[in-house]
């Protein structure tokens, strides 16, 4: 019974995490490189994780404060979301599905698996 139960969650974990997908195209470090000078490239870290090194070009708009900043963003310009695993960008691209943004990217295993450049304010 116990084997039944534990089944019937990790189906519906998956379920979630696929529908959750929907929203957002993963892509690759080289992928996410081609356009990201066409793009609004956003971090969704806290300010210190973001100050500490970003992608260049980006700008901060953490988790925390999305909901109500996201609204600067502009729905005819692609946006590429990224932090530090991938998770925050799936809420986020979410969030931007339900106002209508539809060209929605994240990089895929975040910024943790990130070779390019990065800005630091250390630097």
């Amino acid at each position: 019974m116990i084997l039944i139960v534990l089944a019937v969650l990790i189906a519906i974990l998956l379920i979630n995490g696929f529908r959750n997908m929907r929203n957002v195209k993963a892509l690759s470090e080289d992928e996410f490189k081609q356009n990201m000078r066409k793009v609004q490239l956003v971090d969704l870290r806290e300010k210190e994780k973001f100050e500490h090194g970003h992608i260049i070009g980006a700008r901060n708009i953490p988790i925390m404060n999305f909901s109500i900043k996201m609204n600067s963003l502009r729905k005819d310009k692609p946006i590429y979301l990224y932090d530090q695993t991938g998770r925050l960008s799936i809420r986020a691209a979410k969030m931007l599905k339900k106002k209508g943004y539809t060209d929605v990217y994240m990089l895929k295993n975040g910024i943790n698996k990130w070779t390019g450049k990065i800005k630091s304010k250390n630097k």
